[in-house]
């Protein structure tokens, strides 16, 4: 491989190299663009008055035409979620670390990060090795809690923070990663969602698959990306997108998981497995899909709790 090649390879796996954020910040701000413009006007206008109360509005919005705040923010804010477990002023521990707190939901003066709230995973296995059940609370249970809030009379703080969180959580249950993981007798205490496989590339060795998984829908962090790829978006499939009920949205994708991040091509152990180019190419279309449902999912439960 030539020299520039080889550092190409080496900035891409450090990129995928960091810890699991699903679909990257390209997915998460694609769905929640394709999301906005499905909102119920007055749902919009709820949104908008929620949004601006998130300590980051300012800077999400800074030299942004009034018109257009609404919009941007609604887009940045699908990936805060994520983002606060860079940050220092946050705290990330595990579920045991929280304790008690670790179902707190009294806004932003939480510094906890919460890295348990963003999957469950429906266990499985194919040579009978023992599974777990997925520990609460986890994905399935904030959404349920965010979603209740949200339409309820709780203060416009928690609110706006259940919003963001919500916008977050319902992208990541579509990615399939965030909704199994797959217990074997080499990996006996399950494998995390795909981050202990290693997989291979045609030019590149040494990423996890569950990455692979978050970085097919992009890696781009602007918003004007966002925008374009929400346009490119297949049209979901109404039946799918107006189903609202969340223990569904898990159970298919980790049916999609089973079926399609699991083939031969992914054996028992850390691997690396190589991932050919069909994979590569249904994978990649199964992230549009996934995001085009999850967009519509997220409008139909903000549009239901705002309506209220």
């Amino acid at each position: 491989m030539p020299a520039v090649g080889r550092r190409l390879a080496a900035a891409f796996l450090l990129f995928l190299a960091q810890p699991a954020h699903a679909w990257f910040d390209a997915g998460h701000q694609a769905i929640a663009a394709a999301a906005f413009f499905q909102l119920d006007p007055e749902a919009r206008d709820k949104v908008a008055r929620l949004l601006a109360l998130h300590p980051d509005y300012p800077s999400w919005t800074a030299g942004v035409a009034e018109g257009e705040r609404a919009k941007i923010a609604f887009i940045r804010a699908s990936t805060w979620a994520d983002d606060i477990k860079r940050r220092p002023d946050f705290w990330k521990n595990s579920l045991s670390d929280d304790g008690a707190h670790a179902t707190d939901n009294i806004g932003y003066g939480d510094r906890r990060s919460h890295p348990y709230w963003h999957y469950m995973d429906l266990s499985f296995s194919r040579d009978d090795s023992p599974t777990t059940a997925a520990p609460e609370p986890n994905a399935l249970t904030q959404i349920r809690v965010f979603s209740k809030t949200l339409g309820s009379d709780a203060s416009d703080e928690v609110k706006s923070y259940d919003l963001v969180w919500l916008e977050h959580l319902v992208a990541d249950v579509h990615q399939p990663l965030h909704a199994t993981s797959r217990f074997s007798k080499r990996l006996p205490k399950g494998d995390s969602g795909g981050n202990l496989e290693l997989i291979c590339l045609s030019f590149i060795c040494g990423l996890k698959l569950h990455a692979f998984w978050d970085s097919l829908l992009g890696q781009s962090s602007e918003p004007a990306d966002a925008l374009e790829l929400a346009g490119q978006l297949p049209g979901p499939d109404p039946d799918r997108a107006g189903e609202l009920e969340p223990r569904v949205w898990f159970e298919e994708s980790a049916a999609l998981a089973q079926a399609v991040v699991y083939t031969k091509a992914i054996g028992d152990g850390e691997g690396p497995f190589e991932l050919d180019q069909a994979y590569q190419a249904e994978a990649r279309e199964i992230a549009r899909v996934q995001a085009a449902v999850a967009a519509a999912r997220l409008a139909g439960v903000i549009n239901e709790a705002l309506a209220k």
